[in-house]
């Protein structure tokens, strides 16, 4: 069979499309799911769960509108095209460790290895909720690369995985993404009451949409060449700003209440 046929295959026969390669369909918003999963999560920011949970009953074709988006950039077809896997690299100790210090890359070295994290952890926690996130499509590659470089956001960002770091980080995802899910989860954050709290948490959880809305796009990025690059230097040329709001939040503020984002 010629790969010509092998592509036109599907079209003329569909009993041929095997059901683990059916097209993805755009998943219908669940607002009842949302709003439980957002409960869950305001109550307990480590259960990364009912993030997914609830970014899967809301984000409806975000995944899509964003890889297209990612196919209309000057280096996306490449990396569309390239298809690198991005949780291997990183959970891959020895190129993590070739990363000069001062690096993006050695920072989020620091960052996992400080934290006790690791790229697998999200996987395997992504792959307990309803959704097809290990298909060999596009899209599915698409949301995994999202997925991926979470917590090299938290590196470009400047925020922290505290409570208000999380909630700033959140709202700095949805203006790279426009997914609604992020947004909801932000407005959740800012407005959970914070009884006897003194600190700027809704301007800095605010700042961090506008400082997301104002940076390049990160989802288009070359992660395996961003990670080399000096970290102030990427900063500035993806434009992203200091978080003022959040740094002036003493530490021992940062987690406000019980557990919660």
């Amino acid at each position: 069979m010629t790969l010509a046929d092998t592509l036109d295959a599907p079209r003329s026969n569909p009993s041929l499309l095997p059901v683990a390669d059916a097209p993805i369909a755009r998943p219908r918003r669940n607002w009842g799911v949302a709003l439980k999963a957002l409960r869950r999560v305001l109550n307990d920011k480590e259960d990364t769960g009912q993030v997914f949970e609830l970014l899967g009953a809301l984000n409806g074709d975000a995944t899509s509108r964003n890889y297209a988006r990612l196919l209309r950039t000057q280096t996306g077809g490449r990396l569309a095209y390239e298809r690198v896997e991005l949780a291997p690299r990183l959970m891959d100790d020895a190129w993590l460790d070739s990363f000069a210090d001062g690096t993006v890359g050695a920072a989020y070295r620091h960052f996992v290895r400080s934290e006790n994290l690791s790229a697998d952890g999200l996987v395997e926690i992504s792959r307990q909720r309803r959704g097809r996130v290990d298909d060999r499509h596009p899209l599915a590659w698409f949301g995994r690369r999202v997925r991926d470089t979470h917590d090299i956001w938290h590196i470009l960002s400047g925020y922290h995985r505290d409570a208000i770091g999380e909630a700033c980080l959140v709202a700095f995802t949805y203006a790279q993404t426009r997914a609604l899910g992020w947004a909801v989860l932000a407005i959740g954050a800012a407005l959970r009451p914070r009884p006897g709290a003194k600190a700027p948490y809704v301007k800095a959880i605010w700042q961090g949409y506008q400082r997301g809305k104002a940076a390049a796009w990160l989802p288009g990025q070359d992660y395996e060449a961003l990670m080399a690059e000096p970290l102030d230097a990427a900063r500035a040329r993806l434009g992203i700003t200091p978080p003022s709001f959040y740094d002036a939040i003493p530490l021992d503020r940062r987690n406000p209440s019980s557990g919660g984002v």
